[in-house]
């Protein structure tokens, strides 16, 4: 097959009338043309779909040591699986009319969803499509964000938790970097990367649970800083952005809209703190209290509520203190039970 399709290619090259301007080529030969001014004579990885394995790529590997005179031209092919609607065997394909446009999917979910879509499945895997499956990688995307904006707040001092068994969430790292690095040097198996990360995360939100009363004992930042620059610094490699965005566009409005947020947010968090406060009452004083006081908490849900219709989340930190962030519009809805 290499043989044929080398001859092939250079027969083409040849076929010149006298009045051509340039070469009758093939638009494989045209690639390999623009390749070879990029690249150079030599490719560490090359990528397709598993359809172009043969014989697309047999006569690119062809073209390309013919015209370089090497002996191998690439050192390394992925190809990937076809992307599928759920149900249907057919690849999802513009000319069988089974697809969705980009246009319509950003309507419905953020490209960080997609990309962690495609991260649960093997890239030599055929993936399935569909509602439910990007809805599962839309709330895993929610839930790692809620963990690094819960441990950044614990390290602000904003989140008040029981003690810390440090030397376990260190060990915990430790051994998800080794975990996440066999992954990926095993045929780049970014599921069982991701699976590494999410049980690190799993183990992170355990230790995070917030206490009503602010506790006593050493505080441990440290150990969340690193577990959670190590977890972002993973998903930017991979195009996925666990920041927390508190910025909207239009310059000086974007400062100017935190600043009120941030009045809005102490203040409602002073109500909320005089509204569950009964210093040195009886039992029963205090049932009395909390019930007059009752609409304050009732306003002050309700007023979470209408800024989470318009993309500002507040969360309440145990009655210590609350935070705030601005949400993608496509993923307003917080994870289950935060």
């Amino acid at each position: 097959m290499a043989s044929w399709s080398a001859c092939h290619w250079v027969q083409l090259e040849s076929q010149l009338t006298p009045t051509s301007a340039m070469p009758v080529t093939l638009p494989c030969g045209k690639q390999q043309s623009l390749r070879s001014m990029v690249f150079g004579s030599q490719l560490d990885i090359h990528s397709g779909g598993i359809d172009l394995a043969f014989p697309h790529h047999e006569n690119e590997i062809a073209q390309s040591e013919v015209f370089h005179q090497c002996k191998q031209w690439g050192n390394y092919f992925l190809h990937s699986g076809h992307l599928h609607v759920k149900g249907d065997e057919e690849k999802m394909s513009k000319s069988l009319k089974n697809y969705i446009t980009i246009k319509d999917f950003l309507q419905m979910f953020s490209p960080d969803v997609f990309r962690l879509f495609c991260m649960r499945s093997s890239y030599r895997s055929a993936i399935d499509y569909s509602d439910s499956s990007m809805m599962e990688a839309k709330h895993l995307l929610l839930g790692l964000t809620s963990f690094v904006e819960d441990a950044r707040a614990y390290m602000k001092g904003q989140l008040a938790c029981g003690p810390i068994r440090e030397d376990v969430l260190w060990e915990r790292l430790t051994s998800t970097k080794g975990a996440v690095k066999a992954a990926l040097a095993d045929d780049f198996d970014t599921p069982r990367a991701v699976d590494a990360i999410l049980d690190l995360v799993h183990h992170g939100n355990r230790q995070l649970r917030a206490v009503t009363k602010e506790p006593g004992g050493p505080r441990s930042p440290t150990v969340f800083g690193a577990i959670v620059s190590y977890i972002e610094q993973f998903f930017e490699t991979v195009g996925i952005s666990l920041a927390n965005r508190q910025c909207v566009s239009g310059g000086g409005s974007s400062a100017a809209l935190r600043s009120v947020v941030d009045e809005l947010v102490r203040f409602r968090l002073k109500v909320r703190q005089y509204a569950l406060t009964t210093p040195e009452a009886t039992r029963e004083a205090r049932q009395q209290q909390l019930q007059e006081r009752r609409p304050l908490l009732e306003a002050c849900d309700a007023l979470r509520r209408d800024l989470a219709a318009h993309g500002i989340s507040i969360k309440d930190r145990g009655g210590v203190t609350s935070t705030w962030e601005l949400l993608d519009p496509r993923t307003k809805r917080q994870k289950p039970g935060s």
